[in-house]
């Protein structure tokens, strides 16, 4: 009870802080003893990254899942806040699935995000896994030898000093025009493995240069929906839940408060994806939805809750109803 009272205050308060928090927990007691129970909710050590995770599977459809590996840092003071996030492409967000607090500032080490992949890979097999994609961090030799180990397709960008075969990328592909993609006819060896690398220069000429085990088409479209963790971090950072608001700084406890905000997360956007089956989004120029499906998810619960609508069971059996594979039909009906 304490927990799912909790959970709706982070969504309606959009912050981690535990006294506004408690101004949104439906108690006759006081503003002390509700902001007593968030903290008792944030500091229980019995609420697991796996209890989250049980949590999170069912939404999962079936079929092969693309996955996304990325980083999101922040400060509380002179104290850096950062974790490795290891989450599922669904709804045009990345769902965290499993992280890792790492005890430092900065990119992290192949051996933490190897150990990020094995702890996931146990519960979800590599045959379930149609790709990893990641950004130009998450690179090296024995990172990319241990995803092909296990059977992972890659998709990573990778910077623009990398040796690809003898040469620099940024040598082979100098004279590339904006808009043009280019690939090297044959896969190419990069850090100690045969990849195929596929480059562009967007119109602001910045030169994203790709390695993948995919073919040539498929992957700089790849590539392009590791935008939906940027989209994850904004919606559980300022622009959105206000994660960088916690005070909380010991790492077993950042890491209970982040598993809190990602059923957050998933259930906005478990149901603004349902709505926006209903109701598609324009797309703006860049193919991006002109609605976000967290914001969208937000605004319907936040009101469902705050007003006591019908509407509130509805999206409750969204959270426990899985995402629809490509291709099915449309949900049931999510209107106020």
């Amino acid at each position: 009870m304490r927990l799912a009272e909790v959970l709706l205050g982070i969504l309606q308060a959009e912050s981690a802080l535990h006294r506004k928090i408690a101004l949104h927990i439906p108690r006759s007691a006081s503003l002390e003893s509700k902001t007593r129970v968030v903290a008792r909710v944030f500091h229980d050590l019995q609420l697991t990254p796996q209890d989250v995770l049980n949590v999170l599977l069912p939404l999962l459809p079936n079929g092969k899942l693309t996955l996304v590996m990325d980083r999101t840092t922040w400060h509380y003071g002179q104290t850096p806040l950062n974790l490795l996030v290891l989450g599922v492409t669904l709804g045009g967000v990345v769902l965290p699935l499993i992280w890792t607090v790492l005890p430092h500032q900065g990119n992290s080490s192949s051996a933490a995000r190897i150990l990020l992949v094995a702890r996931l890979l146990k519960i979800l097999p590599a045959k379930r896994w149609a790709v990893l994609i990641a950004d130009r961090e998450f690179v090296g030799k024995e990172w990319c030898t241990y995803l092909r180990w296990k059977g992972i397709k890659r998709c990573f960008r990778i910077k623009e000093n990398t040796r690809i075969d003898d040469l620099l990328a940024k040598d082979q592909f100098a004279d590339l025009q904006p808009g043009e993609v280019r690939a090297v006819f044959e896969n190419a060896w990069v850090y100690g493995n045969w990849m195929r690398v596929v480059v562009t220069l967007s119109p602001a000429g910045d030169r994203v240069i790709v390695a993948s085990d995919l073919s040539v088409m498929d992957t700089l479209l790849t590539y392009k929906k590791r935008w939906g963790v940027e989209c994850t971090f904004s919606a559980m950072k300022a622009r959105g839940l206000g994660l960088e608001d916690t005070h909380m700084t010991a790492p077993d406890r950042l890491s209970r408060l982040f598993g809190l905000f990602c059923l957050v997360l998933a259930w906005m956007v478990r149901v603004g994806h349902a709505a926006q089956e209903l109701d598609p989004p324009t797309l703006d120029n860049r193919g991006r939805k002109s609605r976000d499906t967290a914001r969208v998810g937000w605004t319907l619960l936040s009101q469902a809750a705050r007003w006591g609508l019908d509407a509130f069971w509805t999206y409750l059996d969204l959270l426990k109803t899985a995402f629809p594979s490509p291709g099915e039909g449309k949900a049931r009906s999510v209107s106020c």
